[in-house]
């Protein structure tokens, strides 16, 4: 049998469920079923094929970051420039947050354009509508198969816009506005009409140019051509600092294994940075956070690193993302590159640094880190951000990285999310492939072929169940079939003792 070329066959445990348990996400004691595999060994392909029966996906080439998503770049930019730090923007986790603009956002999608239509064709009046700010953190538990149904939990509002009425009435003395005197004017509209002032004393013909000739106050970086393209994702990133810039910021990628010398020289520091993240944000108690769990959780990855010559120059498997702040890591995304798209599995951050955003900044460093790998190995296309529960704001926040697909749970095609939407806020499970005849194309049509592992023995299940009795162990081996597909049962090994 011809497979497993190049390396070691995934090796498996599989383990069912037949009750149900208290959802984490929507608090319901009875809201939640899950079935799961231990995995001994993994290969990035059978991985890759795994979450594309269960996960979310961002499509990064055509991503264009959103308001929101500039304003956390330029805070950022700020803050390294000149050490500016936002007044009052101490913000929770975006799992965190009620979420009410981006149930807003969804609607107005709906309502304003044609379901077929990428983010990036849209008008910036309905860009605008679709935008709620961010918050700081986002992945939840790795590894978990997605599901588009949540159990239970609370629609989230009925999207209908809030309306204000100003009433406007005579201040009591010493309170409020005076009215009888002019308004008073924003410094950023008096430092405006100064430059516009000046610009048109240094050009009487009035041909302003450039930037500042729109109204714009002075950038605090340097100038670049004028164009009439919105500027990239990796512009805003990459924006050029000044010489004496307030602080250093880098991005380092280094592999998930006790093996690479830098992952080791940095645990130390990575790990009590766990601690502190998740004492202070998830309220664990520190013996909940120690050093086994830590390696259990983020670093021990059963992913079988592989740098095959038309792959990207990091290679395929598991890695942590550092950011290193003026010589000390302030937050860690762990990852996984595979060969269709870059898998975001966790974020831990330094509280102290909340005002940054680091949620939100992370997860566009992602999508631009994948588009740079794009440009080396084509078929390395997306960004997945796992787990989405339309109902519960610990994970609706993903929507409103677009354009973006969700799974269908039956056939496992992708479907645009806005074709999603509709359905999602009618019920909390749907059929998102809209075609009744569609089914599942790598179903398990061949149980005997699936791949077993007893003995120290490789055998085809037609033969290993002649040897068992149990009648239940006939059950829970095509229930696995049934979930990884066709061209997983026969690649990866099911364990059986």
């Amino acid at each position: 049998m011809a497979f497993w070329a190049g390396g070691s066959p995934s090796i498996v445990d599989y383990f069912p469920s037949e009750d149900f348990y208290r959802c984490g996400y929507c608090k319901n004691e009875s809201g939640s079923r899950s079935n799961g595999m231990w995995a001994h060994s993994m290969t990035v392909q059978d991985y890759q094929d795994l979450i594309d029966r269960g996960w979310r996906r961002c499509r990064p080439l055509q991503f264009q970051p959103s308001k929101s998503h500039k304003k956390v770049l330029k805070k950022m930019l700020k803050f390294l420039a000149r050490g500016e730090v936002p007044k009052g923007s101490c913000e929770d986790e975006p799992m965190d947050s009620t979420m009410d603009d981006a149930v807003a956002g969804d609607f107005a999608l709906i309502n304003k354009l044609d379901i077929q239509c990428d983010l990036k064709t849209l008008s910036d009046d309905v860009k605008e509508s679709l935008q709620s700010e961010g918050k700081n953190s986002k992945k939840e538990e790795p590894h978990e198969l997605l599901q588009s149904q949540d159990s239970v939990g609370e629609k989230l509002g009925s999207g209908e816009p809030s309306h204000s009425v100003k009433v406007h009435t005579v201040p009591k003395p010493g309170k409020g506005a005076d009215l009888s005197k002019p308004p008073c004017r924003k410094a950023k509209e008096i430092r405006k009409e100064r430059k516009r002032l000046k610009l048109m004393q240094q050009n009487p013909a009035g041909e302003l140019e450039g930037f500042q000739a729109q109204g714009h106050p002075p950038s605090l970086f340097p100038p670049k051509a004028k164009s009439n393209q919105p500027k990239s994702l990796e512009d805003l990133i990459f924006e050029s600092l000044p010489e004496n810039a307030s602080h250093k910021l880098e991005v380092r990628l280094v592999p998930a294994s006790f093996e690479d010398p830098e992952f080791k020289s940095s645990f130390s520091q990575s790990f009590s940075l766990y601690v502190k993240y998740q004492v202070a944000i998830h309220q664990d108690l520190p013996d909940e956070c120690g050093k086994t769990e830590f390696t259990r959780f983020l670093c021990s990855s059963p992913l079988e690193a592989e740098t095959p010559p038309n792959g990207p120059d990091c290679g395929y498997g598991s890695f942590h993302q550092q950011y290193w702040l003026d010589g000390k890591i302030i937050a860690v995304g762990v990852i996984d590159i595979l060969p269709n798209c870059v898998s975001s599995v966790y974020l831990y951050y330094d509280p102290d640094y909340s005002f940054l955003s680091l949620g939100v900044y992370s997860a566009l460093r992602e999508i631009a880190f994948t588009r740079q790998l794009h440009e080396k190995t084509s078929q390395l296309s997306y960004y997945y951000m796992g787990f989405y529960i339309h109902s519960c704001p610990k994970m609706k926040y993903k929507g409103q990285y677009r354009p973006s697909d969700l799974l269908c749970p039956e056939t496992y095609v992708w479907v645009p999310i806005e074709q999603c939407l509709p359905s999602l806020e009618n019920s909390k499970y749907c059929r998102f492939n809209q075609d009744p005849e569609a089914v599942d194309e790598d179903r398990s049509t061949e149980p005997d072929r699936l791949q077993v592992f007893h003995k120290r023995a490789i055998m085809p299940y037609g033969v290993y169940k002649k040897q068992q009795k149990d009648p239940s162990e006939e059950a829970a081996v095509l229930q696995y079939a049934s979930l990884v597909g066709q061209k997983c049962s026969e690649r990866m090994l099911l364990f059986r003792n």
